[in-house]
């Protein structure tokens, strides 16, 4: 397993970070994952084993259960607390009230307590918005999570699903009014979805923040169980089809990786997080399971190397279209290139 640092900080997190989805299962979530106590402690202690000391939870995850049996696997199995980076974030509804949902400075200083209530800690590595909330003032939200972090409750605040204009003027923010700034940003990302390209990659690289992959297997589509002639019969995108894919493109890329694949014999799954593995940007993979064996197979991941032909070919057959700006900045920007 190797460590990178976290955006512009002397953190140090694992490539691959256990994602906990699949943890509980309340309300929605039950098409993601219903796994017990039991199961939850024997992924834990898999992952921390394999070298994983990065774990990523939210609190609307089953309705605030996936964290609480977090923190109960990492009590119950003795994990070094302090030896972990834990994740989570707040944005979603955690009840029926005006005021139990968004990022409100009431809201978010009232679910971070909850949050360290359910995970057993008193503090959490890495706090982070889960959206953007359209009503609440920026100024607002980074105010409160620089509060938690003054406080010592938060070492790091984050954001997730936010466009690259969004994040740009939260730093603005932050760099003005003297408050904590965000180190990361978690998004989706896959070698069948890599609309983060376009905007966000190159402000990431810009602003030297992490980036936290989720759904690297485009919620089960690359796992290798899907193709163009098998129907989906089974599996998570049978009763919760995100997030939204092209499946023509994506089969067509799937083609590709199982010929690398069969070459190196590897699984499918594993050449599509390899593939986010070798992308510079990218801080760390999100991997959920819904047993040890799958998480096994994603765990291997690591000592997968794609040589130069294998990139291209990956490149060519997922690559986007062009897109305007992107094409004229390319264009005119061809004789200052460093």
């Amino acid at each position: 397993m190797k460590y990178k640092l976290l955006g512009n900080t002397g953190l140090k997190v694992s490539e691959l970070c256990l994602g906990t989805m699949t943890f509980g299962g309340r309300g929605i979530w039950t098409a993601i994952g219903t796994l017990p106590q039991e199961e939850v402690n024997a992924i834990v202690k898999q992952s921390v084993d394999a070298g994983i000391n990065f774990i990523d939870t939210a609190n609307v995850y089953s309705e605030g259960l996936s964290e609480q049996m977090t923190g109960t696997a990492i009590r119950q199995l003795g994990i070094d607390r302090d030896g972990l980076v834990i994740a989570t974030k707040v944005r979603g509804a955690m009840g029926k009230g005006p005021n139990d949902t968004g990022l409100s400075r009431k809201h978010i200083l009232q679910q971070v307590d909850e949050s360290l209530k359910r995970l057993q800690t008193d503090y959490i590595d890495l706090y982070q918005i889960h959206g953007f909330d359209p009503q609440t003032p920026m100024e607002e939200v980074l105010h409160a999570l620089d509060m938690l972090v003054n406080n010592g409750k938060v070492r790091y605040i984050g954001c997730s699903n936010h466009a690259a204009w969004q994040i740009m003027k939260a730093l603005g923010i932050s760099e003005l009014k003297g408050y904590t700034k965000f180190v990361s940003l978690q998004a989706y990302y896959t070698i069948a979805g890599r609309d983060l390209e376009r905007e966000i990659v190159p402000m990431l690289k810009d602003q030297k923040l992490g980036l936290m992959v989720w759904s690297p297997l485009a919620g089960g589509l690359l796992s290798g169980k899907y193709s163009r002639e098998a129907e989906m019969t089974e599996g998570r995108r049978m009763n919760f089809d995100f997030p939204p894919v092209n499946k023509n493109k994506a089969f067509d890329i799937v083609d590709v990786m199982a010929e690398i694949a069969a070459t190196k014999d590897v699984s499918v799954a594993q050449i599509a997080l390899a593939w986010l593995l070798h992308q510079p940007v990218v801080t760390s993979v999100i991997i959920g399971a819904k047993n040890t064996v799958q998480l096994d197979d994603n765990l291997k991941a690591i000592e997968v190397r794609l040589n130069s032909e294998e990139l291209t070919k990956l490149d060519e057959v997922s690559k986007l279209a062009p897109e305007y700006p992107a094409w004229m900045i390319e264009r005119q920007g061809a004789d200052r290139q460093a």
